[in-house]
């Protein structure tokens, strides 16, 4: 994988298996997030070959069962979005751009699971940075996906945000999902991982059981907040565009009677 005339990725060898829940691992700049941002489509890998549910990248890959979380996203003018409006972005994909019937209860649902049902008529930029992270974790959950992506999902928020995070997963987990998280350390997700791939320079160099703690972080009282995480905050549902691929979409959150729910 290239960015530019520069080499990103190497010899990148990886399969997660379903129901497994593997932590990607490694310093700033070892390629992890460009990794994850192939895996699902958001950049196109320059050689190699990557299959996600069985298919190869691209419109075959049937992409309502995958859930993707990027980094936190960065703010934008305009008028703001609410909690509600935002989870409601994640179920349009593909071909869709109107909302599908009972869109409302599945957007509760999925706000419910990461404990924001009470904040769904709230502006986003009204949130804590861990609540915007936890509504975007909900845009993902409302595709109810069987596969779920997360780019550095606890990065710079606090530590109940933190334990808010790792009670969601313990549960998604617990029903059999499938995770593939990218992270600085294993932090309150520790006892869920379950495999870690290190990657070194965009070379996997470890793949196999979670490597020990450096001293100090396993402490209770050490806040797993780094240098780069940001506090930039989410004010539309624009917002969270990624780009021109499966996880980009529109929202009309005023149609709720378009499309049959059921054709995801």
């Amino acid at each position: 994988m290239r960015l530019g005339a520069s080499p990103v990725l190497r010899g990148v060898d990886l399969t997660v298996r379903r129901g497994e829940v593997v932590a990607l691992l490694g310093a700033n700049g070892s390629g992890k997030s460009t990794l994850v941002r192939t895996l699902v489509g958001v950049l196109p890998p320059s050689a190699g070959d990557v299959r996600l549910l069985g298919r190869p990248l691209g419109d075959g890959v049937p992409w309502g069962r995958v859930g993707y979380v990027p980094q936190r996203v960065s703010a934008a003018a305009g008028v703001p979005s609410t909690a509600e409006e935002v989870v409601a972005s994640g179920l349009l994909h593909g071909r869709r751009l109107r909302l599908p019937r009972g869109w409302r209860a599945r957007v509760r649902e999925a706000l419910d699971q990461v404990g924001l049902a009470d904040r769904a008529h709230r502006p986003t930029h009204q949130l804590s940075g861990g609540q915007q992270q936890r509504v975007l974790i909900a845009r993902a959950l409302v595709r109810r996906p069987e596969v779920l992506v997360l780019d550095e999902p606890v990065a710079g928020v606090d530590r109940p945000s933190q334990e808010a995070f790792a009670a969601t997963m313990t549960r998604l987990v617990g029903d059999g999902m499938t995770v593939l998280v990218v992270l600085h350390e294993l932090g309150e997700l520790a006892p869920l991982v379950q495999r870690c791939v290190v990657l070194r320079h965009g070379r996997v160099v470890h793949d196999g059981a979670p490597p020990h703690p450096r001293p100090g972080h396993e402490d209770s009282d050490h806040e797993h907040v780094h240098p780069h995480a940001h506090s930039r905050t989410l004010q539309r549902a624009e917002d969270v565009r990624l780009a021109d691929g499966p996880f980009e979409a529109r929202l009309d959150a005023r149609d709720d009677s378009a499309e049959d729910e059921g054709a995801r």
